[in-house]
């Protein structure tokens, strides 16, 4: 747990923390200068803030952080809600960034010939196993998950497996690979996460956190 009193805020890495700064500096949150720096190998920097902190993790790990109260708030893609549930996770925010959607893809020349509504067995390689077991139980189709957690396009190619499940924004990935969509799972965006014991024990602090990334976004929807 992070010292008495300490804030931190979770933000994941890559291409989604790109579009997350601009919100959170809009928020009042100014990190240090190494921050920004590419070749600092930091993880955890100060804010303008005292007593608050940013920590830089994989998008995965961020609910992973928040659930279990090393961080009290976090950015996270609600593919990785759906994939964990983490009971102790509240998202009352809806971001609006890192747009995508989870689908279901295969081979284009099986595309032509195939109907997804008469499967009855699928094997699906996928970052996402338990996202695809539930979605498939739903339609009745007994699923059978290879976890794989990149490089998901050359599974059917290699023979593992003849479709996946994966995030896909512009489908030029699928595309170079010879896949194609055949079924969409969810639309995909990036959340705020609160720990809910936090927001139990601190409620004014935590409140006004997610008060004021709300008005944040609804500034920038009107």
């Amino acid at each position: 747990m992070p010292e008495t009193g300490q804030l931190i805020l979770a933000l994941p890495k890559g291409r989604i923390l790109d579009e997350a700064m601009p919100i959170v500096r809009a928020a009042g949150i100014e990190p240090e200068p190494a921050f920004d720096d590419p070749k600092s190998r930091a993880l955890r920097f100060a804010t303008n803030i005292p007593g608050l902190d940013i920590v830089r993790v994989r998008s995965f790990d961020v609910a992973t952080f928040v659930a279990f109260g090393a961080a009290q708030l976090g950015l996270v893609g609600n593919d990785v809600l759906m994939e964990f549930d983490f009971p102790e996770i509240y998202a009352p925010l809806d971001l609006g960034i890192g747009y995508c959607r989870m689908a279901v893809a295969e081979p284009k020349e099986l595309s032509a010939e195939d109907d997804p509504s008469r499967w009855s067995h699928v094997r699906v390689a996928t970052k996402y196993p338990n996202i695809t077991a539930r979605h498939f139980a739903a339609r009745g189709v007994q699923a059978e998950c290879i976890k794989l957690n990149g490089a998901m396009e050359l599974a059917p190619r290699l023979g593992l497996c003849r479709r996946i499940v994966d995030l896909v924004s512009t489908g030029s990935t699928l595309r170079a690979n010879g896949l194609v969509e055949v079924e969409q799972i969810a639309e995909i965006t990036s959340r705020l996460a609160v720990n809910r014991t936090a927001l139990k024990t601190r409620p004014d602090e935590m409140t006004r956190w997610i008060d004021r990334f709300r008005e944040v976004i609804d500034a920038g929807a009107a």
